[in-house]
């Protein structure tokens, strides 16, 4: 079938670069896997391409590695050390499991497939996919790219929003926005006395059309 076929090939591009950020990191694979509460066999059947890591497992080996996840699904991004609780960590990628499933059921019921269908699509069983419903499962990250695109769901709707691993992830995406910017614009928003401005053009972003619209017209009878 072409689609688990894509799959796989999905598997082992995310191997090579689970394995290369591991190495550029300079960490070993019992060190990742005790991040995120699987064993060292597990890794490296990631990095293999033979088994995927889940979204909530990539977010938490993405945070340990110092690479944002963009850099995992189409994208590059600055690295921070940031200070990492194991523990803590692996409670966040439980629940985050559990998130991801319930959205996926309610997805599947709104669009009113079968778990027989889903499987089909997938190449795993229809129990596979109930377990993947109920969080009892971690799902392969090729598997849920699969099913994000049957249900129409941008993958970056179930990416981690408020945890360690997200804001983290948000704030490195946006200083690469930052970057983007031009020398002058950047060189605007560095200067504090700029401030102001930034705050005035942050509110004004806000405003609905029309209640610009009165502004503008406000401004232009002082001006007259």
């Amino acid at each position: 079938m072409a689609v688990p076929l894509a799959i796989k090939i999905r598997a082992k591009k995310l191997g090579v670069l689970l394995r290369d950020a591991r190495m550029a990191a300079g960490k070993t694979m019992k060190e990742c896997a005790e991040v995120i509460g699987v064993s060292g066999h597990r890794i490296g059947t990631y990095e293999r391409g033979e088994n995927s890591p889940s979204l909530p497992e990539l977010e938490g080996l993405a945070f340990y590695l110092n690479i944002p996840v963009r850099k995992f699904l189409d994208a590059d991004a600055l690295v921070s050390q940031q200070p990492l609780d194991p523990v803590r960590f692996q409670s966040a990628i439980a629940i985050r499991h559990r998130i991801i499933a319930a959205r996926l059921r309610m997805a599947r019921q709104e669009t009113d497939r079968t778990l027989a269908e889903l499987a089909e699509q997938l190449g795993v069983t229809s129990g596979t996919v109930r377990a993947y419903e109920r969080g009892d499962r971690p799902i392969p990250l090729p598997d849920l790219e699969q099913l994000a695109r049957i249900f129409s769901l941008d993958i970056d709707e179930l990416r981690d929003q408020t945890g360690p691993a997200g804001n983290w992830s948000f704030e490195q995406e946006t200083v690469q926005q930052f970057l983007a910017l031009s020398s002058e614009i950047k060189a605007f928003i560095a200067k504090p006395v700029n401030t102001p401005y930034l705050e005035l053009a942050m509110k004004l972003s806000e405003m609905s059309a029309e209640h610009m619209r009165a502004v503008a017209e406000g401004l232009l009878d002082i001006t007259l």
